[in-house]
């Protein structure tokens, strides 16, 4: 996809620091104040480079969203983790630039995964998130996604709620 200086695309070994960049600045703003401070900064140090071009080179399905020359955000997507859930997909990861937050990236990022979820037979897609964190329920929401399930995370000492959404083939 392209409009003007925008594009989304397949991400390649080479923008692994790219991408490494928009997970750190992405949780950063998202995660403050709800993840405790010194898990953040580990769940951040962990998906450096290095990680992102092993799952990269390991064909973990990863599209990037560019602004011109500037990779801003990034979405990671597959078969549904959620077994006891009726969806085929899932959007693992949506993460924008904070100064690329709240443009309409977001919804472009989140249909691109969409449209090659169902170009894989997963027209049903899920996606998880912490409940505290009011603008990625927010966006889901806004997106048309329900509410289907909840469950806990472990996060260090903290268990954390979260929602999962839901968004099931359209009918024709």
């Amino acid at each position: 996809m392209k409009t003007g200086a925008l594009a989304i695309r397949r991400a390649s070994p080479d923008d692994a620091g790219a991408v490494a960049d928009v997970h750190d600045s992405a949780w950063r703003t998202a995660y403050r104040g709800i993840l405790p401070g010194t898990e953040l900064e580990r769940m951040i140090a962990r998906r450096g480079p290095n990680w992102w071009e092993r799952a990269i080179r390991r064909r973990v399905p990863v599209m990037l969203l560019e602004h011109g020359r500037e990779v801003a955000g990034y979405v990671t997507y597959g078969q549904s983790r959620a077994r006891a859930l009726p969806f085929r997909g899932e959007i693992y990861e949506i993460y924008l630039r904070p100064e690329y937050q709240g443009l309409g990236f977001g919804r472009a990022l989140f249909a691109s995964a969409k449209q090659e979820l169902a170009a894989q037979g997963r027209r049903s897609v899920v996606v998880w998130a912490l409940a505290d964190n009011e603008p990625a329920v927010r966006f889901y929401t806004s997106l048309g996604g329900r509410a289907v399930g909840r469950s806990m995370d472990r996060i260090g000492e903290s268990i954390l709620p979260k929602l999962a959404f839901g968004w099931a083939p359209a009918r024709g």
